[in-house]
């Protein structure tokens, strides 16, 4: 007889299931034993390194005796006097490094942080859809509901607040926004920014702007801050992180900037869950922020030339594609007669070995779509465009 098990998790988890991620890597792993060329275009895990003077400051920190120990909760006061002093040169805007910045370990822990200490149980959250899956985890586990703000290509992937009910926007607590945006690529001007404040004020409602991928731009566009427009400060929190800007993806160095209150209960929230990170990966941070930002722009046009072949590619067999001006995705409609993007993405791995995401695993808007990340050797992202028009045309 089999005995019941009282290892039991807690109600807010025991229903979630395993990050997308981390289900696929099992399948990858199988396909690989069985000697299938993987191609992976699914994950966006920038391929190229951090330039030599950022690794160099690495090393010969490491070498510091005294830098061994446990750092400032929050980050260190040279992280956060660089992560001001590239606010200040790359978006003109003055923030306070005690009060308005926060350092963290990736941003994707601050994402998650923030509906910790802002939500609730039965709160609101306006959530974009589709939208990066940890504004809706962190919500659901903190024990608030969600409500999903569609993002369409009508609308540029961009939120129709005039079309949230009156009654949803008096009880939202928290309002999540991305741009440029994972997954669409799609981009936001400083008007829609404005616009999206103006509601938050009107209905009392934080807005936490997620913005990784704002020094990641092509054909010269250059992606703003929410916190250039005035007052924004008051109600608005802003994530950023190196890990995609300067292929720091596993050093997991992000960082928080905004409204000072909310800043300080990420740091008391922080302090009872880390002891923040290794002083020599700070310094390394620092240096990248304030120093040498040439690099990026022939680091962009790599990005932007496997976006050209992704788009070529994919549009010979029938998906529909825009052309994103930043991020590092392209977000392809699936060609007419499909419409199950895991059914469609799960053949395609079986049968070509080329990885690609499916648009549902970012909501129930990102059905009919995939995403293609373009951070895979350029060649072997010609590679997999190759076998996906062979597969599709026999």
């Amino acid at each position: 007889m089999e005995k019941s098990s009282f290892f039991k998790p807690a109600n807010r988890i025991s229903d979630f299931k395993p990050y997308f991620f981390a289900s696929l890597a099992k399948k990858l792993n199988r396909l690989q034993i069985e000697g299938v060329d993987v191609i992976r275009i699914d994950m966006g895990s920038p391929d190229l390194k951090p330039p030599d003077f950022i690794i160099d400051r690495l090393c010969q920190q490491a070498f510091q005796p005294q830098v061994h120990g446990y750092s400032a909760n929050g980050g260190t006061a040279n992280i956060r006097q660089a992560i001001a002093a590239y606010y200040q040169k790359r978006f003109s805007i003055n923030l306070d490094s005690n009060r308005e910045i926060i350092a963290l370990i990736g941003s994707k822990e601050g994402l998650f942080h923030l509906s910790q200490i802002m939500i609730n149980p039965g709160d609101l959250v306006l959530v974009p859809d589709p939208g990066y899956p940890v504004y809706s985890a962190g919500t659901l586990i903190a024990g608030g509901e969600i409500y999903k703000m569609p993002l369409k290509a009508n609308n540029n992937f961009l939120p129709d607040f005039s079309q949230i009910p009156a009654e949803i926007s008096r009880r939202a607590r928290l309002m999540w926004l991305n741009y440029p945006n994972n997954p669409t690529g799609a981009v936001a001007s400083l008007e829609f920014f404005e616009s999206a404040l103006e509601f938050a004020r009107k209905n009392e409602i934080i807005i936490a702007h997620d913005a990784p991928y704002v020094d990641i731009c092509f054909n010269d566009y250059q992606a703003p801050s929410i916190l250039q427009v005035p007052g924004a400060m008051d109600i608005a929190v802003e994530f950023n992180s190196l890990s995609k800007t300067y292929n720091m993806a596993g050093w997991r160095v992000g960082m928080a900037v905004g409204n000072a209150e909310i800043i300080r209960y990420l740091s008391i929230f922080k302090s009872q869950i880390d002891s923040s990170h290794f002083i020599p990966i700070l310094d390394a941070a620092a240096l990248a922020l304030t120093g040498d930002q040439g690099w990026l722009t022939e680091r962009n046009k790599i990005y932007e030339t496997r976006r050209d072949i992704v788009i070529e590619g994919l549009r010979k067999v029938g998906f529909q594609v825009e052309i994103p001006p930043a991020a590092i995705y392209v977000w392809a409609k699936l060609p007419q007669g499909i419409s199950d993007s895991m059914a469609f993405c799960d053949q395609m791995l079986e049968s070509t070995g080329v990885s690609t995401t499916p648009g549902l695993v970012y909501g129930e808007f990102g059905e009919g779509y995939i995403r293609v990340s373009l951070g895979t050797a350029t060649e072997r992202i010609s590679e997999a465009m190759h076998r996906i028009i062979k597969w599709m045309n026999n």
